[in-house]
């Protein structure tokens, strides 16, 4: 059971670092920065391929892997909103 815990955690890690990865990606993107948007799309499969390997293992950590998604995607937006708000208050 605590094998079973520790993956979970693990899944949730993972998929939430490649997550991260392909939010800071598209945002390089954007800012067409091709060489760290390169780098960026390489973590994105580094961690995907982990987060894969996983469920496949054990379909239950589907749940771990969206979880892990949405926590990603929404701190690294948080975050981004943050430092766009200081970055526009220190110009001012």
């Amino acid at each position: 059971m605590i094998t079973y815990i520790l993956t979970f955690i693990m899944v949730i890690i993972m998929m939430a670092i490649a997550d991260i990865c392909w939010t800071l990606y598209f945002i390089k993107i954007e800012e067409r920065k091709s060489i760290q948007a390169g780098i960026w799309g390489s973590m994105i499969y580094l961690f995907s391929a982990i987060t894969v390997t996983k469920y496949m293992e054990n379909q239950s950590y589907i749940i771990a892997a969206i979880i892990g998604a949405f926590l990603g995607t929404y701190l690294t937006v948080e975050w981004k909103i943050k430092k766009d708000k200081k970055r526009k208050t220190n110009k001012q």
